[in-house]
């Protein structure tokens, strides 16, 4: 009905038609306003029976994962969680695999691991996968950062900013290890920051926490992932030089709580027949492992040899391995170029020349300067208050040895023997210490009931650094003695070794490079069999000479004295025996020893003529 055509009726038509639509209107609002919980109460049933089928769909894989992990409530209690995200999720999970089969030209479904994100929710980050290990993980963590021990948490770039996701956090050494063994260079892990005390940190909570070093560090405040710590069992090796373990032992308390078990690993053996046959075959097993040439008998006798220099000691072997790998490397080298399938003991040899000869520059240097005559060194005459001394120098793993002038003066004074480079600050504690030893010998052994009335000064000439250690102690009580009797010392002599106050000569380090030191100044100016060396007799199983030296002593044109006292030094620094005194303190007639009594002794009197006033006359 138009509404012209509802004006046309009559007034009562109109008021009852109006009277049933305003009913209706009522009626009307009253099923509108319930329209929106019928369309609720829709969409829940929807939603119910959309759960109850993807219930029943997914129940009989849910309850295949239920049986395969039954017993880990973590797992199983992570099942029971995706099983009713999927549920839930169901129609999401459909509308978003079709949307990105579409998007593949509906060839086949595709996986994203971007969209859509509902399916990355149900992706297992497997940190570590040890399915296939046999027996408990052995990890060796090369590069121990902080990151590198924890694990840490990724980023990847999208749309201009980083996010990140569970799939995105990786493991650590420590997480590798987890049930096993983890092995650290101590060095290494102390060297990065924060990797020592996050270790600590992990095993003393026996769990591992990831966060990223930034957090750690307070360097940034944005909201990251804060993955659950993971429980922690593992046996840590902590492998490094004892000087180190020894250092962390004193400030640091928590290394002895945290690491119980310390193991001292020696760097040498003994060289005896067991021991040489069992080098000689490892020799043969470091042939095969890097694929040498094979070493006849010879070339494993010379390396053999050339590892006991390596330690010093004729009576020892170095374990140092890796320096053994070295040269057998070089001397394959060697043989390869000789056009020689087997190594022999001159290849051994030439390698040996060849690594000397590549860092010897510096001692090649020092020894032009002493044939040219810049360092003053005499290897001929006799001097008085004068010796050759023998010093060592250390070039990363390369030593060499040369002579040093020691001279000695004394004059009248009060017992002071003034060390020169101690007054200058140039010696160190140990050469102070030597230089002190000798006036505690001279008063026990020539001034027991009289005052040592002399000052002497002691120096190392031409020395413009540091001077450190007592093996030069034997040379400068020699020289001292030497100008306190006035008696003149053989040049062609250099000594090394400490002494103590009795006179005695004790051990020092670096015999072999001191006396080929010397033995190379004389062989280029000339050997004439008197030249030589002097070395404390308890050195002598150190003995591990160059070829050369040995054949020259053989042949009477080098000559090494081995020595126990300093007595037996003088006597053959000077040619005069030394003396030993009687019941009454005396010397014999024509010894050395004689002759610095008696003249300690005129100075002592001089002395105390300087000291002691005249005696006024009585007037008559």
């Amino acid at each position: 009905m138009s509404p012209d055509e509802f004006q046309a009726l009559p007034e009562k038509d109109r008021a009852a038609l109006q009277t049933e639509i305003e009913q209706l209107q009522d009626e009307l609002k009253k099923v509108l306003r319930q329209v929106p919980r019928w369309q609720r109460e829709k969409q829940k049933r929807l939603r119910e029976l959309d759960l109850e089928v993807s219930r029943v769909t997914i129940e009989p894989l849910i309850s295949e994962l239920r049986d395969e992990y039954a017993g880990h409530e973590d797992a199983l209690g992570f099942i029971d969680a995706v099983a009713k995200d999927v549920a839930e999720n169901a129609d999401a999970l459909v509308r978003g695999k079709r949307t990105d089969q579409q998007a593949a030209g509906e060839s086949q479904p595709v996986e994203s691991d971007v969209s859509p994100p509902l399916l990355r929710r149900y992706r297992v980050n497997v940190l570590v996968d040890q399915s296939q290990a046999v027996g408990a993980p052995v990890i060796y963590e090369d590069h121990p950062t902080f990151q590198n021990l924890i694990g840490r948490i990724e980023h990847i770039p999208r749309q201009g900013t980083l996010v990140t996701d569970f799939t995105l956090i990786k493991p650590g050494a420590l997480q590798r290890a987890n049930g096993g063994f983890l092995i650290l260079d101590a060095l290494r892990v102390l060297m990065q920051p924060l990797a020592w005390e996050s270790l600590k940190r992990a095993l003393k909570s026996q769990q591992v926490e990831i966060e990223s070093l930034g957090q750690t560090m307070g360097l940034v405040s944005t909201f990251s992932l804060e993955p659950e710590p993971m429980p922690l069992s593992v046996k840590l090796i902590l492998v490094g030089h004892p000087m180190l373990y020894h250092l962390l032992s004193a400030y640091d308390p928590d290394l002895r709580k945290l690491f119980k078990v310390a193991a001292d690993f020696d760097e040498q053996v003994a060289r005896d027949g067991s021991h040489q046959q069992l080098y000689a075959r490892f020799i043969a097993k470091l042939v095969g492992d890097h694929s040498l040439r094979v070493f006849d008998k010879t070339a494993v006798a010379r390396v053999i040899e050339h590892s006991a220099r390596m330690q010093g000691d004729a009576e020892r072997m170095s374990l140092q391995i890796d320096r053994i790998v070295d040269l057998m490397r070089e001397a394959d080298y060697w043989a390869e170029k000789d056009g020689r399938e087997v190594v022999e003991a001159r290849d051994v040899q030439q390698a040996i020349d060849e690594s000397i000869y590549r860092s010897d520059r510096i001692r090649q240097r020092l020894h032009e300067e002493i044939q040219r005559g810049t360092i003053l060194i005499d290897t001929d005459d006799a001097v008085v208050g004068q010796v050759n001394g023998l010093a060592v120098y250390m070039l990363a793993s390369y030593a060499f040895g040369r002579p040093s002038r020691i001279t000695a003066r004394v004059r009248m004074g009060k017992g002071e023997i003034i060390d020169i480079e101690r007054e200058v600050k140039l010696s160190g504690p140990l050469h102070s210490k030597g230089v002190l030893i000798l006036s505690g010998f001279l008063s026990q052994r020539y001034a027991a009931d009289r005052p040592l009335s002399l000052s002497a000064s002691l120096v190392f000439e031409q020395s413009y650094g540091g001077v450190d250690g007592d093996s030069a102690s034997l040379a400068e009580l020699c020289a001292l003695l030497s100008a306190i009797a006035n008696v003149p010392i053989r040049q062609s002599l250099a000594m090394t070794g400490s002494v103590n106050q009795r006179g005695e000569v004790q051990a020092i380090g670096g015999v072999n490079e001191k006396i080929e030191g010397m033995f190379d100044v004389c062989r280029a100016r000339g050997l004439t069999g008197e030249q030589g060396v002097l070395i404390p007799a308890s050195n002598v199983k150190h003995l591990m000479l160059r070829h050369d030296v040995v054949d020259a002593v053989r042949a009477g044109q080098f000559h090494v004295y081995a020595v126990e006292t300093v007595d037996q030094a003088i006597a053959l620094l000077t040619g005069m025996a030394a003396g030993e005194a009687d019941e009454t303190g005396k010397y014999p007639e024509r010894t050395f020893n004689r002759l610095v009594d008696e003249r300690l002794g005129q100075l002592a009197s001089r002395w105390k003529e300087f000291t002691v006033p005249a005696k006024s006359e009585e007037s008559p």
